[in-house]
């Protein structure tokens, strides 16, 4: 089974979770942990974690911040089995990882891409012709 651990600086990782339930409804295997909002550390929620974690279960660790504080101690759980580590989570990526209860790391690696994808800057097209759908009516 798959198992998501989202942990963030503040709430942002709830805020994912928020997101994902909202769109989805509820999901048990996505796990989070808000850090520096109280004195308990990501090390004691992971290890929290891992307690419920399977010797088949594949875990993904989501971190906000590539280099950050979090992203390291998260880093040091790569050492357990069938775990990897997503730093710079988006909701494009958490929503993709949601639906599914396997995944293999060719797959995290693709869409990790297909998540990037949805970053970007839209602009306004002062020129383009809005069109009216008559479906729509």
């Amino acid at each position: 089974m798959l198992k998501i651990f989202i942990s963030s600086h503040g709430h942002f990782a709830s805020g994912i979770k928020s997101s994902v339930e909202i769109l989805m409804g509820p999901n048990p295997r996505i796990t989070v942990f808000d850090a520096y909002v109280t004195q308990e550390s990501v090390q004691e929620h992971l290890d929290k974690f891992y307690e419920t974690v399977n010797e088949n279960d594949t875990v993904l660790l989501l971190s906000d911040l590539y280099g950050g504080s979090v992203n390291q101690v998260m880093y040091t759980y790569l050492e357990k089995p069938n775990t990897t580590l997503i730093a710079g989570v988006n909701l494009a990526l958490v929503l993709e990882l949601a639906v599914r209860e396997e995944i293999t790391v060719e797959e995290v690696k693709q869409l990790v891409e297909q998540s990037r994808e949805m970053l970007r800057v839209v602009e306004f097209e002062k020129n383009e012709e809005v069109k009216e759908d008559e479906d729509f009516f």
